[in-house]
């Protein structure tokens, strides 16, 4: 019998200290994802400015230079590729803004979903989608400096299901730019650049904990 025992107290040990090493703290994870989010600044050749050093600039980034902006507040790291015509989000009103995107997990380096460009994705309601085809749409409203927004249609509210919240991440550059439409030559709509850590993310991201990065466009609708 005592033969037996010392075997499984062996094998218990062994079992016990694997699942150790294999389990990752919260910690672990956040670690990682800075990590992650450095080595992408690194690839990507992106020059990350204080937010001093933007405000004096009048909130801009230079993308000649490849410049991004850290949020301090939000941790979001933030490129305005065009600022936009019209102006910025009213204080007090509800708007509808549309939207295109591309969305990468910047720790996997892949493409999760997107609608600026032919993707195919399947929905367990519409089946393949090519989701160039949708504009995301969402409901946003500003009271101060805080502002919140669901989306109403789209491929966000398709594939992330889980809940019709907008990411955090995706309101912060609408403290900086304008929404208006093109109603003149020379008119652009605003785009910008985001690094977005899981803590500003969507619900997976959130609960993954995953940074993610974004291409964004926004537009009043009509």
């Amino acid at each position: 019998m005592k033969r037996l025992i010392y075997p499984i107290l062996m094998l218990l040990a062994v079992l016990f200290y694997t699942s150790c090493q294999s389990y990752e703290t919260y910690g672990d994870k956040k670690a990682k994802e800075r990590e992650a989010i450095e080595q992408f600044i690194t690839k990507r050749g992106i020059r990350v400015i204080d937010e001093e050093t933007f405000a004096a600039r009048g909130n801009k980034t230079s993308v000649a230079d490849n410049e991004f902006v850290r949020l301090n507040r939000s941790g979001v790291y933030m490129q305005i590729v065009r600022e936009g015509c019209g102006a910025p989000l009213e204080e007090g009103k509800s708007v509808n803004l549309l939207c295109r995107f591309s969305e990468y997990n910047i720790l996997t380096d892949s493409l999760i979903v997107c609608n600026n460009k032919q993707f195919h994705l399947y929905n367990s309601t519409y089946g393949i989608i090519d989701t160039s085809e949708y504009v995301d749409k969402m409901n946003v409203t500003r009271s101060g400096t805080t502002i919140t927004a669901t989306f109403i249609e789209g491929v966000m509210l398709l594939f992330h299901s889980q809940t019709a919240s907008v990411p955090t991440g995706w309101l912060v550059p609408l403290n900086y730019i304008n929404v208006g439409r093109p109603e003149k030559e020379g008119d652009q709509i605003a785009k910008v650049n985001l690094i977005v850590p899981h803590s500003q993310g969507t619900y997976e991201a959130t609960t993954s904990v995953y940074p993610c990065y974004y291409e964004i466009t926004y537009v009043r609708e009509k």
